[in-house]
């Protein structure tokens, strides 16, 4: 597989996530909580290194995409913090979550959920959208990984 393709990957799979995102907020009207949505930077950031990968030649466009593979283990620090916090292992780490307003800072629009209350994707289904999340994003690493890893190949003169 070349870095291209790859890059190609990293691009479909980060706009894969904030499309499910994106429609569970607006067309199931799931409302996300703060951590959900710091959970959707990481794929914006993968998206943008997925293009400039593309642009550019092999070595550059590995390195690139190493790079990618750092902010999808980022996003899966933040999806593991969201998801001890909904199974009550530990406090949010964002003061919005639990209900802790600093003097001076503006009220959210929308109602927002607490963050340690699952929102389940589909009902049924007992994995959380933060746990499917941490999977996504892991997975979606070791794709990546999997393709740096090689030796580029060489070619014959």
């Amino acid at each position: 597989m070349s870095h291209r393709s790859t890059a190609l990957l990293v691009i479909l799979g980060g706009t894969l996530a904030l499309a499910t995102a994106y429609c569970a907020q607006y067309v199931a009207l799931l409302v996300p909580c703060p951590l959900c949505l710091w959970e959707r930077w990481p794929y914006r950031v993968i998206i943008a290194l997925g293009l400039i990968s593309l642009l550019c030649r092999p070595p550059t466009g590995r390195l690139v995409l190493g790079l990618a593979v750092i902010t999808m283990l980022a996003g899966a620090i933040i999806a593991s913090v969201h998801v001890g916090v909904e199974l009550h292992l530990w406090r949010s780490p964002l003061p919005e979550c639990n209900g802790n307003f600093s003097p001076g800072m503006a009220l959210p629009m929308t109602p927002a959920i607490p963050c340690d209350q699952p929102v389940y994707l589909i009902p049924g289904f007992p994995v959380s959208m933060a746990t499917m999340d941490l999977i996504y994003e892991l997975a979606l690493a070791l794709l990546t990984v999997s393709y740096i890893s090689r030796k580029p190949p060489r070619f014959s003169r």
